[in-house]
């Protein structure tokens, strides 16, 4: 085993306590999110409100603290008054993002439902595409205000007598898309998104504002965006949002396609880079973070959704992005958690895009049941094992390679997080090497000689497009004894291609 890797973990060494919400997720109306997704009349599995028991179930077990709803590119065309009031009143609506027909069966006072079910908060978005600044006040209004006023009454009416108390908007989405309707120049964003935020927190100074951010990294106005659009904000928003997917463009090179995280690195230091820079230029004591809400691999089912949405548009719930994961892919969503949490000191609340159905860790079959996607277990390890601790600032070396898009790739990815009563030390690690177990030795002497591993799993084993599927999840991780102990050190083999946790006693 000649290929090695070093990291040290140093008690008084911490970046920063982690935000619950990093481990958040997204549910827009598009596809099967929602419709044979979350809810489901008549299924087997169905509760007394439509909702799928099964998939509330798998949500827990994810135990996803916040849920961003409802889009996406959807709310840029939503009408949030359509999908409230009496069933028999509600109208369909087609929306113009996805070219499907919406019925509103399911909207907000049943989201609201659905999450509380599901252990979850609701972080909501607004529309300032194709509506603005009293819509944003009407919803708020209608969603946290406890008066005697006309949408806190229409709540009322509806037979919610208490407000929902949602924390945490998003000022529109992805407005510097030209995709996205209601598209606006990062000045034009810039004052709007300023103006709904004074309102907005008129209305409820209790809440927390997201403030658009660019779309992805490759935008020909990133990150100049994030300069002007701040310039307006930054006194008005706590977070600026960032989204990126992995698509099939490094496909042709599997060493680049396992390192892709290196971009979403890049990416979060810029953006910060950004933020502090109009921080400066104001000289504000105010940090900006970021609401990392949109993020994930995403290319299988491309090609038929561009042609369902061109040729057979305008229906109910047809299947769209219904991706279907292999084992590859669940490595590079393991190296991007790896990034969020060492990003954890900026990045307070990140969405995995999305939760069923849609470039999701869960998947359902509309006659059967629920299953776990081959992401869904990265995923839920970080979320069971990290949350509520504290990331130790990143202290490694070893082995790296270079690839057809990357110099210098780390060839593990590692983090440490100290459980919050300071007695455990997780270890979350991928091996990206293709051809060889890679030693992982990591050094704990800070917290004394008497180390102990007390939970270890892999996943491992598995060809690089193996898949889950209804009737057979192979892909999964799975207990096992081989790190070894050294006084305060622990020696770890990670296999080829592996993702790994290490839990260490150390108190």
């Amino acid at each position: 085993m000649s290929k090695k890797s070093f990291l040290a973990v140093e008690r008084n060494l911490v970046l920063s306590a982690i935000d619950r919400r990093l481990f958040g997720s997204f549910i827009e109306h598009l596809g099967r999110a929602v419709y044979t997704g979350i809810f489901q009349e008549g299924h087997p599995s169905s509760d007394e409100d439509g909702f799928r028991k099964d998939v509330l179930e798998l949500v827990r077990e994810l135990d996803v603290p916040i849920v961003r709803y409802p889009g996406g590119n959807f709310v840029s065309n939503f009408f949030w008054e359509d999908s409230v009031g009496p069933l028999s009143e509600r109208k369909p609506r087609l929306d113009l993002a996805w070219r499907t027909l919406e019925t509103n069966r399911i909207g907000l006072d049943e989201f609201c439902r659905w999450a509380g079910k599901a252990g979850t908060d609701v972080m909501m978005a607004v529309n300032l595409g194709t509506r603005g600044i009293s819509d944003a006040c009407n919803l708020l209004e209608y969603c946290n205000v406890d008066a005697s006023s006309r949408y806190a009454s229409m709540r009322r009416r509806n037979g919610h007598a208490d407000p929902y108390g949602i924390k945490l908007w998003c000022l529109g989405n992805e407005m510097d898309g030209p995709w996205q309707h209601g598209h606006k120049t990062a000045y034009e964003y810039g004052r709007l998104a300023a103006e709904t935020a004074k309102a907005m927190k008129g209305l409820d100074p209790s809440i927390e504002l997201v403030s658009c951010g660019s779309s992805n990294a490759n935008m020909p106005t990133y990150p100049e965006w994030e300069r002007i659009t701040l310039s307006e904000t930054y006194d008005l928003v706590d977070y600026i949002s960032m989204h990126l997917y992995f698509g099939s463009e490094r496909l042709d090179d599997m060493p680049s396609f396992l390192a892709n995280s290196r971009e979403m690195d890049d990416f979060i230091r810029t953006v910060t880079s950004a933020c502090d820079y109009v921080k400066a230029v104001k000289r504000s004591p105010k940090t900006m973070n970021i609401s990392f809400d949109e993020w994930n691999v995403w290319y299988h089912a491309k090609a038929h959704d561009d042609d369902k949405m061109a040729n057979d548009p305008w229906t109910v719930a047809p299947p769209l992005l219904e991706d279907i994961y292999n084992f590859a892919d669940a490595l590079v969503v393991g190296t991007m958690l790896i990034t969020l949490l060492k990003h954890a000191d900026r990045v307070k609340v990140a969405c995995l895009a999305q939760l069923v159905n849609v470039i999701a860790p869960i998947m359902t079959s509309k006659d059967g049941k629920a299953w776990r996607q081959t992401i869904f277990h990265p995923f839920r390890d970080a979320s069971a094992f990290t949350s509520g601790g504290k990331v130790m600032y990143p202290i490694s070396h070893g082995s790296r390679y270079s690839s057809k898009y990357f110099e210098n790739v780390d060839t593990v990815e590692s983090v440490a997080v100290l459980s919050g009563d300071e007695e455990i030390v997780t270890i979350l690690a991928v091996n990206r090497d293709m051809e060889d177990t890679v030693e992982l030795e990591v050094d704990l002497r800070s917290f004394g000689d008497k180390a102990s591993v007390v939970f270890q799993s892999e996943m491992a084993g598995f060809s690089l497009d193996q898949v889950n599927g209804e009737d057979a999840e192979i892909v999964h991780p799975s207990q096992v004894r081989t790190a070894k102990v050294n006084g305060g050190k622990i020696v770890i083999p990670l296999k080829k291609t592996s993702w790994n946790v290490i839990r260490v006693q150390v108190g």
